[in-house]
């Protein structure tokens, strides 16, 4: 036999309360009204377990007119299997907003569910996506599921699994791999033996595995990062093995699958027809314009699996404010030093000298190219990342073909594209390009030595000679002045080590300052950053491995660009880190910092940065580059570095490198602002129009009406905590309890000593926690309240029983506090599994006798907000309410009536959401479990000598 979470088992002499822990073959128990430290792990297989009956309040147990109240939301809120149409909300560590049940109540109009979530960055597709997830492991229609990811975004998908939807996942990764594969039998897959994993798509896309996983691959897959999977028609390597494995596991029919991306449209229409054919290979062949009257078909079939939402579109979804944070972006300046600019200028002079050269064919031409090119970038960034380059050796000297070269030099020099990320992309590159061929000796000695002085030159110009870091100093500190928590981004580990270490030894000791850098391991970077944030005043400096994979905005507000990435699609996963849902700071910073006559900068600042924001401040979205942007970039570098200097003319340096972009710059612009276009197009073409705000606001209410909403949650915690002894103090960002005063087992079960500081509209910032209904400070208190409540023999808050007068009734009216249970019984293919669901409601009547009227919900509701008028002893409310038991066999039928028509609307409501996906051989039956546990009975009374049946 199953035991509902909260239900009262008899066992060992002594009554018990379930605890969500439990499964069918290990009840955890907590003695009612016990400490933590009583909790048992009692196996129904060894000892005789019986459900505990539920007697009628104790008459001579009564309490005041909030009882009933506090009652019904501490049980409320611990219930864990609730009713309503959803099986997850129970479960799930959150409050999901209006907007986020869109893609839910889409993904359950579909079988198999094939989902495109394509909402802004920042905006919480991740949640999205496992709100579908949890609910069809919480219906039984599936039992494992999948997320293919980025293997850097791997640990993120596994937190947020745990954290927020209690579902524990293995990494598979090629790190882990090993150890996981040593638990499995001989013969037996890995993705047999773990229910649930999170796996890094580049691992798993080589043949070998590629052919397993598709083989094994559990019933629901979401796959992350979609767009890096939407192979076009002239794509090859990586990608192409991605589209491969992802269009095979898309092959299962019955497979459920969930595409997310921020970008699944860059302005190129064959990777964006590749990503709608995973949905359904015939999409992949719709017009590329869906506009007009012959494409409406088109566009509602569309419609049914597609949802994109910019951050305006929800910020007042169905009036429920969404609080992202107000941006402010500005550019800060510097201007380079006479010595920099002499350093920059030799640089210049020798990259453009040795990509002319014509020695060693076309391999060492290329070879030569990528040193020059990872020269300008390291002097561009730091004189500490000038130093490493221009002493190192560049690797593309060690590759056997010309493709390998062009291969370690895009990976070592470029900003890669975010689907092509490696682990190591901010080791600084060599740019030293001597061989051992003979020939080339003299030469190449030569320039080793000219390398070697500009490195001394650089070695003179570090600390107090650079003005670059001079300059960000004083950003860094007005920024901490203003109470801003910023991350500094720079491109190579050294300068983010150099930075790092110049801020800590000018600003001072009160503030903490650090680099985190891809020479850690992922889960060392978390820890490290996690450990900052304990600082009141920090500063994170931080390479591109951060960039993605650590949401940083519960801990920082502001982001400086150190260094500008030669991609904005970088940038905008920088601001991303600290500017999305959940930023508990009112307002974050953006600053793009650059050298006004620094020509590396100004080429990239033009040609690339300055377009991006202006089409993201046109369009209220961000639109990639619909081009290669490193591929743009080497041709406006190649134009710079092979050009002839005019002889008739004394150009600037800045005019020097920035005169040969001008018609690659306008050749981009005119790409970039026809992809804005149809990136406008498709934003009104794909608005989803079909769910409703009325369709959202329907099943939300029920929801609320289940398992309550924040409101009632706020309300709970700061009532109970003051009944029971804590000091409550309202600040203005946030509630601190004194809980000192408070009972032991209270603190025990709430996991907290002295002191809390929460939040319940928004995440929590550093010391300040988040409480939702599932956090275990919420659980713990409802959990408390309620044991104390069913245990007559212990003091507590709420009283299962109470009598008040008031001006509020004419006659006597009662009030029953009732737990229904149910039996929702799925059946699918002749196989058939049962969930046990509860819910608590109020039930009321006025008069007495053969006259009593039943009151509405609404009615119901109104008597918890009642306060009493006249005093009334404890003997005479006890009197009342043993008048009202000595006669409830006679409600009894109404009771069970009641219980009966309430699974019939349990049974429409769960059908409802899933009824239109119209899934041949389903079939649900909702059964009462009665009588229901009458939990409470409170009386309320006209004031004396106001008349009224007594």
């Amino acid at each position: 036999m199953s035991y509902a979470v909260g239900s009262l088992v008899q066992v060992r002499g002594r009554e018990w309360v379930v605890l969500p822990e439990s499964k069918d073959d290990l009840l955890v128990l907590r003695p009612l009204g016990g400490l933590d430290e009583e909790v048992t792990g009692i196996l129904p297989s060894l000892e005789e377990i019986q459900p505990a009956h539920f007697d009628l309040p104790n008459p001579e147990d009564v309490g005041d007119h909030r009882s009933c109240r506090i009652l019904r939301d501490a049980v409320r809120l611990s219930t864990r299997a609730s009713a309503g149409p959803f099986r997850s909300f129970g479960r799930i560590a959150f409050s999901p907003r209006p907007y986020q049940l869109v893609p839910l109540l889409m993904a359950l109009k579909l079988d198999p569910i094939r989902m495109l979530i394509a909402d802004d960055v920042g905006v919480g597709k991740t949640i999205e996506a496992l709100m579908v997830a949890r609910e069809l492991l919480d219906r039984g229609e599936i039992q494992r599921t999948a997320i293919l990811c980025p293997p850097h975004l791997a640990e993120q998908w596994q937190g947020e699994l745990a954290s927020k939807f209690q579902i524990e996942a293995e990494l598979v990764l090629s790190s882990t791999v090993r150890q996981l594969e040593r638990r499995c039998r001989v013969g037996q897959s890995l993705f047999d033996l773990y229910p649930h994993v999170v796996v890094s798509m580049d691992f798993v896309k080589s043949d070998r595995r590629r052919d397993e996983f598709v083989n094994k691959c559990p019933e629901m897959v979401i796959v992350d990062e979609a767009h890096t999977c939407a192979y076009g028609y002239e794509g090859h390597g990586g990608r192409h093995q991605r589209h491969q494995m992802v269009k095979s596991l898309c092959a299962n029919l019955s497979r459920h699958m969930i595409f997310v991306t921020a970008t699944p449209h860059s302005g190129k229409e064959e990777p964006f027809r590749a990503l709608l054919g995973f949905l359904d290979p015939g999409y992949a062949h719709f017009p590329s314009d869906l506009t007009g009257p012959a494409n409406e078909s088109h566009r509602r079939k569309l419609a049914r699996h597609f949802v994109q939402r910019r951050r305006a579109d929800i910020r007042h979804f169905m009036q429920t404010e969404t609080p992202f944070p107000k941006r402010l972006e500005r550019e800060d300046t510097y201007k380079l030093s006479e010595n920099y600019r002499k350093l920059i200028e030799k640089v210049l002079k020798y990259t453009q000298e040795i990509v002319r050269e014509a020695a060693g064919g076309k391999f060492q031409q290329r070879v030569r190219w990528w040193g020059a090119l990872a020269l300008l970038r390291s002097v561009a960034s730091s004189p500490a990342a000038a130093i490493s380059t221009l002493r190192k050796r560049t690797a593309t000297q060690d590759a056997a073909t010309l493709e390998e070269v062009d291969e370690i030099g895009r990976k070592t020099v470029l900003d890669l594209g975010v689907e092509d990320q490696t682990e190591g992309v901010d080791l600084v590159p060599g740019s030293d390009t001597s061989n051992d061929s003979e020939e080339s000796q003299s030469e190449e000695k030569a320039n080793h030595k000219r390398l070697l002085a500009m490195a001394r030159d650089a070695e003179k110009l570090m600390g107090k000679s650079d003005v670059k870091l001079l300059q960000v100093t004083k950003v860094v500190k007005g920024l901490l002045d203003e109470g801003f928590s910023p991350i500094v981004f720079c491109r190579f580990i050294p300068t983010a080590d150099y930075v790092a270490e110049a801020l800590q030894s000018t600003i001072g000791k009160d503030v903490k300052i650090i680099s985190v850098t891809g020479l850690m391991p992922p889960a060392d970077r978390e820890e490290r950053v996690s450990a900052l944030s304990t600082h009141p005043k920090r500063v994170l400096v931080a390479t591109d491995c951060l960039s993605e994979g650590i949401n940083l905005q519960e801990w920082f507000d502001a982001v400086i660009h150190y260094d500008l990435s030669w991609s904005p699609t970088r940038h905008e996963q920088r601001e991303g880190r600290v500017d999305r849902y959940g930023q508990p700071s009112d307002e974050v910073r953006v600053i793009t910092y650059y050298g006004l006559d620094n020509p590396i900068d100004g080429i990239v600042l033009e040609a690339l940065l300055r377009k991006h924001k202006k089409i993201r401040s046109s369009l209220g979205i961000s639109v990639p580059v619909p081009v290669d942007s490193d591929a743009v970039l080497e041709a406006i570098f190649e134009g710079l570095l092979m050009r002839e200097k005019p002889g008739h003319k004394q150009m600037s340096l800045f005019d020097e490198l920035t005169a040969p972009m001008a018609s690659k710059k306008a050749e981009l612009e005119d790409q970039w602002e026809d992809a804005a276009e149809k990136e406008k197009r498709s934003r009104t073409i794909f608005a989803q129009e079909t769910i409703k705000a009325e369709e959202v606001a329907l099943e939300l209410a029920i929801v609320e009406k289940a398992i309550g909403s924040g409101q009632n949650l706020e309300e709970f915690v700061k009532e109970s905590l003051h009944s029971l002894g804590a000091v409550v103090s309202q600040k203005s960002r946030h509630v601190e309890f004194h809980l000192s005063e408070t009972p032991r087992a209270l603190r025990d079960a709430m996991g907290v000593m002295e002191k809390l500081k929460a939040r319940f509209d928004r995440t929590g910032s550093n010391g300040v926690i988040q409480l939702t209904r599932t956090h275990p400070i919420a659980e713990g208190l409802a959990n408390f309240v309620m044991d104390t409540a069913l245990d007559s023999k212990v003091t507590g808050i709420a009283k299962r029983a109470g009598a008040i007068r008031t001006r509020a009734v004419s006659q006597r009216t009662v009030l029953f506090l009732v737990r229904y249970r149910y039996d929702i019984i799925t059946t699918r293919s002749r196989a058939t599994s049962s969930q046990l669901v509860e819910e608590c409601t109020l039930m009321a009547f006025s008069g007495s006798g053969n006259s009593i009227k039943w009151l509405s919900e609404d009615e119901c509701s109104a008597l918890l907000g009642i306060r009493p008028d006249e005093n009334i002893v404890p003997e005479q409310a006890s009197f009342f309410v043993q008048r009202v038991v000595d006669v409830f066999d006679s409600f009894s039928p109404h009771l069970e009536e009641e219980g009966r028509k309430r699974a019939g609307f349990l049974l429409e409501s769960h059908k409802r959401v899933r009824d239109a996906a119209k899934i041949k051989g389903l079939a649900y039956k909702v059964e009462p479990k009665l009588p229901p546990d009458v939990l409470g009975i409170y009386v309320y009374l006209p004031q004396a000598g106001a008349g009224g049946a007594q």
